[in-house]
């Protein structure tokens, strides 16, 4: 029998797939990711977009997961490219509220996933992981979601175990703005959400300030002169040569005594992926500088 199938097989192809949903559910989705952490997400269930935004902003602020280069780059989050998106014909599109203006627009080129992960005043980590669960069912994953979890959760007890030593300290977690100004994350944050989660107490007491711009003076950092201060991603070049001459910067007792970190760059905005990959570097950042004095 030959390679070409005939009119009436073609029929029966279609009514058994018509009959069964789960012969449906095997052919994979073309899924298209506005949100980051959405983006994140569907990457540690395994699958990878047909499109998403801003990917080379992405590749190296976020650096994980590692996407192939056939992605299409959809442009930026907040105005994407519509007519693109509507040429590669999307199964499902991913998106958060923060992306609500465009819900309309989106609607009528596909059916919208939409998840919270970041609410003011509210630790991330948590809806991150129920994101796992709720994406991985609309996807017909259930199992892997399952699974991914309970291996996220052994990552994160490992971490604390290995992070105990360096627990009698405080820590600023800092992106650094200019050569006056950084930005801090609160308990409200990724990353300030992971620092309790492996038992670190967080310096910054207060809520996380999250504007395009660093808010807060780098002297504010001398409120607890014990503390370690924590860099997330690389400073700015224009930020380098100012911050290394700083009268104030170098008084801070934390940059005096040597305790300061520096770590890769990491999504602040992630999920799951972000969190761990915060978790890690910080992990081995520690050990290798041994900030426990």
């Amino acid at each position: 029998m030959g390679p070409f199938v005939s009119r009436r097989e073609l029929l029966l192809g279609a009514v058994l797939l018509l009959a069964a949903p789960e012969v449906r559910a095997s052919v994979p989705l073309r899924i298209a990711a506005i949100d980051w952490a959405m983006l994140e997400t569907l990457g540690a269930l395994g699958l990878t977009p047909v499109a998403a935004t801003e990917l080379i902003q992405f590749r190296s602020d976020a650096v994980e997961p590692d996407l192939p280069a056939d992605v299409v780059d959809l442009g930026l989050r907040g105005s994407p490219n519509f007519e693109l998106l509507h040429l590669l014909r999307p199964d499902l599109i991913l998106i958060s509220p923060f992306y609500v203006r465009h819900e309309a627009a989106l609607g009528r080129i596909a059916p919208l996933f939409s998840l919270p992960f970041y609410v003011r005043g509210e630790p991330p980590f948590e809806k991150a992981l129920a994101a796992v669960k709720a994406l991985g069912a609309r996807l017909g994953r259930p199992d892997k979601a399952e699974a991914l979890l309970k291996e996220i959760a052994g990552e994160i007890e490992g971490f604390r175990q290995t992070m105990a030593p360096f627990a009698s300290r405080s820590t600023y977690i800092v992106n650094i703005g200019d050569a006056r100004h950084v930005r801090v994350f609160g308990f409200d944050s990724m990353f300030g959400d992971m620092l309790a989660r492996l038992g670190l107490p967080n310096a910054w007491t207060d809520r996380s300030r999250f504007t395009f711009a660093a808010p807060v003076p780098i002297e504010n950092l001398a409120a607890d002169p014990d503390a370690r201060i924590v860099i997330v991603s690389e400073v700015p070049v224009e930020a380098r040569s100012g911050l290394r001459n700083s009268i104030i910067w170098n008084s801070l007792e934390p940059v005096r005594k040597g305790r300061v970190v520096q770590l890769a760059n990491v999504n602040p905005y992630g999920g799951v992926t972000a969190g761990l990959r915060f978790a890690r570097l910080l992990a081995e950042a520690m050990l290798a500088g041994d900030q426990r004095g």
